[in-house]
């Protein structure tokens, strides 16, 4: 894992940390998203925001890791496995209304077009036997 990120706060830039502790059934402990089902956690491949210009957590993501560009248009159902914590993907993370400027983008039209298919997963912690620490492998377990 390339880096991790708390969303702490709506509409706020996501504070970087170096480790987390999963919530089963939703997200991160301290994530303002922890409670949430279907978006609880987002994981954007690095290659996304280097072909767009961007730096991890930018995208609002919680986890950028590197090795899996797909990772946006994997399939409902598929688990990741990030360290000591199982994700499974429930679809992917269309670019919000917003995105645009909280990036300080000008043509908002062109910025969500460009994020198409590389806006990220949208995931849910199934397990947890430790915290998730950046430079954790990334493996896919299961491709649904």
């Amino acid at each position: 894992m390339h880096s991790l990120h708390l969303h702490e706060r709506h509409g706020e830039k996501p504070r970087q940390v170096s480790e987390a502790t999963g919530r089963p059934g939703g997200g991160f402990e301290g994530d303002s998203h922890v409670a949430k089902v279907k978006r609880a956690v987002i994981v954007v491949d690095r290659s996304a925001e280097d072909a767009l210009g961007l730096m991890p957590g930018d995208l609002r993501e919680q986890i950028t890791i590197t090795g899996l560009p797909d990772v946006s248009t994997l399939a409902p159902g598929t688990e990741l496995r990030v360290g000591a914590v199982t994700l499974r993907v429930n679809g992917e993370c269309d670019p919000c209304e917003h995105i645009a400027e909280l990036n300080d983008q000008v043509d908002v039209a062109a910025f969500r077009a460009a994020l198409e298919h590389r806006r990220g997963a949208e995931c849910t912690v199934v397990a947890a036997a430790g915290p998730l620490r950046v430079g954790d492998e990334v493996s896919v377990l299961v491709r649904a």
